[in-house]
């Protein structure tokens, strides 16, 4: 697992890269899901690379703090370890993935 933050001069946003590898995915398809997708599981798909990562690239607004999460093949959620920190989900006892850009 992987985030990588680029910050433009130009823009108050943030590009940041969602990658995991491919050892931590058992299934076809990655979706990335969270606050700055209305937690929409068909929004942001992560897109598998030559190497088997799947990987998204999403423009964010500078200083936030934005919760998201890892949706494998539309059943089994995953935080990323690489997360800046962790909130509870308020849904259930798990937690969230959180971005603090």
């Amino acid at each position: 697992m992987a985030i990588a933050k680029q910050f433009l001069k130009s823009k108050a946003v943030c590009k940041v890269t969602f990658e995991l590898a491919a050892d931590q995915v058992e299934g076809k398809q990655v979706s990335l899901v969270g606050e700055f997708n209305d937690w929409n599981s068909s929004d942001t798909l992560l897109k598998k690379q030559k190497n088997g990562n799947f990987r998204a690239i999403v423009e964010l607004p500078v200083g936030k703090e934005l919760q998201f999460r890892y949706l494998i093949d539309g059943q089994n959620w995953l935080n990323d370890e690489t997360a800046d920190k962790y909130v509870p989900s308020g849904v259930s006892n798990e937690q969230n993935s959180v971005v603090v850009l």
